[in-house]
Formats: structure tokens, C-alpha cells, sequence
């Protein structure tokens, strides 16, 4: 008895049982096919000057794997259990998985591909034919994850039957205590916001600020908060907000650095001044680092109390801190050879003491 009833069970369903298996053969082709295909075209697409191209062959791929074993086994699942059971009301719950899987799938397909474009924008900074944005490719991917992620929420809203509109309308009820509750946090993703639109600062700057103390390179830019790595190696993290309230320099973006310094003379070599003055002054303008296009001079300034001073005022080409410092030194050592070469020392501070011929001490 019970030999054919197994016997007329599987006769009975060996539609089913064929259905089922047909399915999982096409997944097992198709996967195939998917994994050949990226494997002959994601080499040649990344040798591609574009940089779409790539980032849409990469973000495809995991997703697309997922979602054919993941909507094939929605469909297997119904099929199979119609075998033990003929309510297939237990099954209706497939449906709203298939669409939940489906959006999430889709929401991971763009933030991948979003990241990937973003990160071929970067590298094609390195090249010096095109130079990007960075803050701007940032602020770019940001927005367009942020909006990939309220659209996918709204359409599992929509999924599971809840009303768009209530929302909206509760979201402006709400969002007068929602916003005073969190004001810092708004203040916050606004100061970003202008940071982005304004750009007074850009990742790979260094910057300072005179009233709160902020100096090194930006490493981040976010919608809250901006990372800074100090010059001694520290990360420090700052609330956009804060930038809203202060003054902040951009050293990066100057056109020149200035050698401003002061040299003293000695009172005994005042006669040689003029000289010495006028061969500084000829060695700034043919110097190669120096920038004869700005401002240059060589002037006496000082009638000082130990020394004749006058005042080295020029602008070096570079910008770029170590090469400075490089050009400076040169300058100030090439100064040293000037007053030596008219026999003539620098000056330090000094007092001299005269007695009266007729004093106690001077007769001694």
C-alpha cells in the first residue's frame, strides 16, 4: 500500500518535480553565463578611458548573481510546496519578498556603482591632462546615495501598503520640533553645504584657522563633520557648523611665498651700506627662485641702537613650504657673502662704555 502511494505520488507530480528542476538548470546556466561574460569583459572595460563604463559592469555583477538565485528561488519555493499542499494562500507572502528583494537589490546595484564612479573620478586625478574636483565629486555621490536610499525606503513604504502622502503630511507637522531638537545637526549639514558650494577650502588643502586652533590638510568632507590631519600626524574632526563662525586661510591657494626679514649692519660699516644694499638687491633679481614679476626690495629701514638695518622684501616662486625654506636659506646665506665681501659684519647687540680722561678708573 504505501509503495504505491509513493508510486502514485510521484507519478502525480513529476510535472512539478520537472518544473522545479528545469528552473534550477536555467539559474545554473545563467549564472554561468554572467560569470563567463564579466570575466572576457570587465579586463577590456577597464583598460577604457571611460570611467562609466567599468563602474556599471561592476556594480551589476554581484547584485545580478544574487538576484537570479534569489528570484528563481521565489519561484521554486510555490512550486514545491504545492506538492505537500494545495493552499496556496500560505504563499502569498512570496510576492512582497520577491519586491522587497528586488528594491534591495537595486539600492546595492546603484550605491556600487555610485562608489566605483566616484573612485575612477579620483584616479583620473592623478593623471595631470584632467584634473577633478574631488570635493565636488564627493559632495556629487553623496547626495546621489542619499537620494538612492529615501527612493528605495519610499517605494518599501508604497510595497507594504503605507501612504506616501500621510507621511509627507505628518513629516510637516513634525518637523518644526524635529528640527529644534536637532538644530546642531542641521547646522551642521548646512555649514557642509556651503563648504561645497562656496568651496573655501577643498580635500588636499591645507588650511588654519586665527581664531580657533585649526591647522592641516583636509582628508575628508562630510555632510557633519570635516577631517583634518594635523602636521604632527593627529586626525582632527570638526563640525561643519563651526565653519560658518570663523575665519579660515587656504595657504594652498597662494600665488607666491614672501621673504620678509630685517639685516643689521654694524655703525662702523656705514659707509659700505649702499653698496651692500645695492648688491642684495641685484642678487634678488637674478636669483632663478625669486619672483621679479611682484614686489622687490632692498631698503634701510632702521637707525637701530646696535646696528643699521635694512629691510629684504621679496616673493619666491614656489609656494610649496620645503622648497621654500630651501630658497630662503639660499637667499640669507648668499646675504652673509654679500657683507663679507665688503668687509663688513652683521651686527648684534652691543654697548660701548667711554670714561673721561680725567676719571678715577681711566687713570688706573
Amino acid at each position: 500500500m504505501k509503495k504505491f502511494f509513493l508510486h502514485d505520488f510521484v507519478i502525480t507530480n513529476y510535472v512539478t518535480i520537472f518544473q522545479i528542476l528545469f528552473i534550477i538548470a536555467f539559474l545554473i546556466i545563467l549564472n554561468f553565463v554572467l560569470i563567463t561574460a564579466f570575466k572576457k569583459t570587465h579586463p577590456r572595460l577597464i583598460e577604457s578611458k571611460r570611467v562609466w563604463d567599468d563602474a556599471i559592469i561592476v556594480a551589476i555583477y554581484k547584485p545580478l548573481l544574487i538576484a537570479i538565485w534569489f528570484v528563481g528561488l521565489t519561484y521554486i519555493i510555490p512550486i514545491a510546496g504545492a506538492i505537500f499542499t494545495k493552499d496556496t494562500y500560505k504563499f502569498t507572502f512570496i510576492e512582497l519578498l520577491r519586491n522587497l528583494g528586488v528594491v534591495f537589490l537595486f539600492l546595492w546595484f546603484f550605491i556600487i556603482f555610485i562608489r566605483r564612479l566616484e573612485k575612477n573620478l579620483f584616479n583620473m586625478s592623478i593623471s595631470d591632462k584632467k584634473k577633478v574636483d574631488k570635493t565636488s565629486i564627493r559632495a556629487i555621490a553623496q547626495l546621489l546615495r542619499l537620494g538612492a536610499v529615501i527612493v528605495a525606503i519610499l517605494i518599501l513604504l508604497q510595497t507594504f501598503g503605507i501612504p506616501i502622502s500621510g507621511i509627507v503630511a505628518f513629516g510637516g507637522a513634525s518637523g518644526l520640533v524635529v528640527g529644534f531638537a536637532s538644530k546642531d545637526l542641521f547646522g551642521n549639514f548646512f555649514g557642509g553645504l556651503m563648504i561645497f558650494l562656496d568651496r573655501p577650502f577643498v580635500i588636499g588643502d591645507w588650511i588654519r584657522s586665527p581664531d580657533r586652533e585649526i591647522e592641516g590638510t583636509v582628508e575628508y568632507i562630510g555632510w557633519r563633520l570635516t577631517r583634518i590631519r594635523t602636521f604632527d600626524k593627529r586626525p582632527l574632526f570638526i563640525p561643519n557648523g563651526i565653519f560658518t563662525s570663523i575665519a579660515v586661510e587656504n595657504p594652498t591657494r597662494m600665488q607666491n611665498r614672501r621673504i620678509k626679514t630685517t639685516i643689521g649692519v654694524r655703525y662702523e660699516d656705514s659707509f659700505k651700506i649702499a653698496d651692500i644694499i645695492k648688491d642684495v638687491e641685484d642678487m634678488l633679481k637674478n636669483h632663478p627662485d625669486i619672483d621679479t614679476s611682484k614686489t622687490l626690495f632692498v631698503h634701510l629701514t632702521t637707525f637701530a641702537s646696535s646696528a643699521l638695518e635694512f629691510l629684504v622684501y621679496t616673493y619666491t616662486k614656489t609656494t610649496k613650504w620645503v622648497p621654500f625654506q630651501r630658497i630662503q636659506q639660499d637667499v640669507l646665506l648668499k646675504i652673509i657673502d654679500i657683507v663679507k665681501k665688503h668687509d663688513a659684519q652683521l651686527a648684534y647687540p652691543a654697548l660701548n662704555v667711554h670714561f673721561n680722561e680725567n676719571s678715577p678708573i681711566s687713570k688706573k
